[in-house]
């Protein structure tokens, strides 16, 4: 069964890649020619992200292009729109406000750029946020639960003049939503960030945010503090331990990361390997693969460390809840070892404390787990 699932993790694996580089294709071959009274002037410098690009104009016009997935004109307030441009390029005209929000791993981006007030509509409940800011927002009635990312409330949004609509890559599963959005001439940005392969470029992102809200020096001191982070912590020896990152989804399956993900490569530079060196996806661009327990068993079996994620399925409170999801689970070494911690349920809306998670890794890899933030340990 190992050997099968090598074989086919390596062909999944180059089909993964071969998708990842047709959509960093779209990014380095993009054309900054769009009109005639659009002077280019430079693109916005990005160290790690590879799913977008900024390109600036004269006259501070900027155009945005996400890998594989659209483009957008920034349009100064006050300025026109040019009449040459192609139809295929959506138009935001600054500023951008009352954004519907349902690409809920930004929020901590526009929370760290001081850019909260320009959310409007959010398609998480109070209840729904573990980001202490969002949650308060919510409930003094500045930002307004707008229904689900696959059920919004479009009278609520078009009257309150919605300027933006930041979908998360599930919009690309209901496809309808998104196109009923345009027709209301509410404009559609779907958040590739999941996409990012290195940690890094997914925090990169707020660079996009911030130019988006006027709020760009803030994200470059946002992003600039995450990545001494990560400096502190990749800049040191590896430990040879292999970790295992999933959750046991309600079918009995293991929802697992792909080995290409951000966070096999914040394992990586924490010290430690990931369990599954060559586990990818069959097509899709997703960010995780479900396997059969008895595949899962196969591959996972020997991992020195378990990392439960709690962010699906809800927080461990014990041993006894994890060994009651699979009697498989009590044949790890990593069970057997007491080597069993689960995350925190805010560690997916975190995207702007990467660099401390990945500390929090190290930390688990070399015991010393008194202080820990966005993992615990499973007795």
């Amino acid at each position: 069964m190992k050997k099968i699932v090598g074989v086919l993790g390596v062909a999944f694996c180059l089909m993964l890649a071969g998708c990842a580089s047709q959509k960093q294709d779209t990014i380095e071959k993009r054309n900054t020619d769009i009109s005639k009274d659009l002077t280019y002037d430079h693109s916005m410098e990005l160290e790690y992200a590879k799913m977008f690009a900024v390109d600036y104009y004269q006259n501070d016009y900027a155009l945005v292009t996400i890998a594989d997935d659209g483009k957008y004109l920034i349009v100064p307030e006050g300025e026109s729109v040019p009449e040459d441009m192609d139809k295929d390029i959506t138009v935001l005209q600054q500023p951008i406000q009352n954004i519907y929000l349902a690409a809920s791993a930004a929020m901590d981006m526009f929370v760290a750029t001081d850019a909260l007030d320009a959310v409007r509509f959010s398609s998480l409940k109070a209840d729904g946020w573990y980001i202490e800011e969002a949650k308060k927002a919510m409930e003094d009635g500045d930002i307004i639960y707008a229904g689900k990312y696959s059920a919004p409330d479009y009278e609520m949004i078009l009257n309150e003049n919605c300027g933006l609509a930041i979908e998360n890559t599930m919009i690309l599963h209901t496809p309808e939503v998104k196109e009923q959005m345009e027709k209301f001439n509410i404009p559609v940005l779907v958040d590739h960030s999941s996409y990012e392969t290195n940690p890094l470029g997914r925090t990169e992102w707020v660079k996009l945010y911030g130019m988006l809200t006027g709020h760009e020096d803030q994200a470059e001191q946002a992003f600039d503090a995450e990545a001494k982070a990560f400096e502190q912590v990749s800049d040191q020896d590896a430990t040879g331990k292999t970790v295992a990152f999933f959750y046991i989804t309600t079918n009995g399956e293991a929802n697992v990361r792909k080995s290409a993900d951000y966070l096999p490569k914040m394992i990586e530079l924490a010290g430690g390997s990931y369990i599954f060196d060559d586990l990818g996806n069959e097509e899709e661009a997703t960010s995780t693969v479900s396997l059969q327990m008895e595949e899962f068993y196969a591959g996972a079996k020997d991992a020195d460390y378990i990392i439960y994620n709690s962010t699906i399925e809800g927080e461990l409170s014990s041993m006894q809840d994890l060994l009651a999801k699979s009697p498989l689970l009590e044949k790890f070494k990593a069970v057997k070892e007491g080597h069993v911690y689960c995350t925190t349920k805010n560690l997916y809306q975190s995207t702007m404390e990467l660099g401390t998670i990945t500390s929090d890794i190290r930390k688990m890899l070399t015991g010393d787990d008194a202080d820990l933030t966005y993992l615990y340990k499973v007795e």
